[in-house]
């Protein structure tokens, strides 16, 4: 059951630092704001079945249009993460006890929203041995008993320091795996002090050695500060771990508190990043201002199938 964060702080560990103003937004990021009846009723049944969405979680600007055709991210593991990434805005702290019902409640809200595809996330709980990888087959595994030819999407931690997590997941595989690096190397200290580059590449590197056919994915944001040929380096060590899709969306600000974005990226240098990702035999790509990891993720699906099908061939 989704926790009142009115009660304490979003981001304690921010409190005291320093506001960080980030340029005014261009019109290409602009969205409106949310007022279809579908995606009053999406939301409602998030509230009857308590279950967390990333999309309100993360300030996600899709939120509007996703919801409108009943996608919905869901958020497994409670509302609160351990971890305190300077560009994220998911509650942090100390999380409450796994809710073991919550498999059956996500499958639930899948079959009822009549999903062909979905997305299932969740925070990093670093205070659970496993990290929390059991709670994510066990979801899956709910899935497919209610919903069978719904497609399963998730969207992992990195399990840094947590043995054998990986493979309690690849036991009850999904149809993609993701994990996001989500900047370049040089910008881990302070965009993901909790994380480290080359355990999030292993990650995505051991999801195929054990399981070759299974989808891989991962994300990136720009504007950070990260430069071009940091972008193009992160690519070429996406595609040594054989990674088959690759996002890139421009990070947004959700405090002032939170990182600044240094630059809203064009969207002719989305394109352009989009060559040069599709240069590199990505067989997905998706690459524009308001790209996120779950943005028209059943369609993406359907491109990934077809592109290795045609790749096969």
């Amino acid at each position: 059951m989704p926790q009142d964060t009115n009660l304490r702080p979003r981001h304690p560990e921010k409190i005291k630092k320093p506001d960080n103003i980030s340029p005014q937004k261009p019109s290409w990021i602009r969205v409106k704001a949310p007022t279809s009846p579908i995606y009053e009723t999406t939301k409602q049944l998030m509230r009857e079945l308590k279950l967390v969405t990333v999309c309100e979680e993360a300030s996600c600007p899709n939120i509007g249009e996703c919801w409108q055709k009943k996608h919905a991210t869901m958020m497994i593991m409670g509302e609160i993460c351990t971890r305190a990434c300077s560009f994220c805005n998911v509650t942090t702290g100390l999380p409450r006890k796994l809710d073991k019902d919550e498999p059956i409640k996500v499958a639930e809200a899948v079959k009822k929203l009549g999903l062909r595809h979905v997305v299932i996330t969740s925070v990093d709980r670093d205070d659970l041995e496993d990290g929390g990888a059991a709670h994510f087959a066990q979801t899956i595994r709910a899935i497919r008993a209610s919903s069978p030819d719904t497609t399963i999407e998730i969207l992992t931690p990195d399990f840094l320091r947590k043995n054998n997590s990986l493979e309690r997941i690849i036991d009850e595989p999904p149809d993609v795996f993701n994990h996001n690096l989500e900047t370049v190397p040089r910008l881990y200290p302070s965009v993901r002090p909790g994380a480290r580059y080359y355990q999030s590449l292993r990650l995505l590197d051991n999801v195929k050695r054990l399981s070759p056919g299974l989808f891989t994915k991962s994300g990136l944001m720009v504007g950070l500060g990260e430069e071009k040929g940091e972008i193009i380096q992160v690519m070429d060590d996406l595609r040594v771990a054989d990674v088959d899709f690759l996002t890139i969306g421009q990070y947004l600000q959700p405090t002032v508190k939170h990182h600044p974005v240094i630059k809203y990226v064009t969207p002719s240098e989305f394109e352009v990043y989009a060559a040069v990702a599709r240069n590199k035999k990505f067989l997905v790509v998706a690459s524009s201002p308001l790209t996120r990891s779950s943005y028209h993720a059943d369609r993406d699906f359907s491109l990934l199938r077809q592109a290795r099908s045609e790749r096969l061939s």
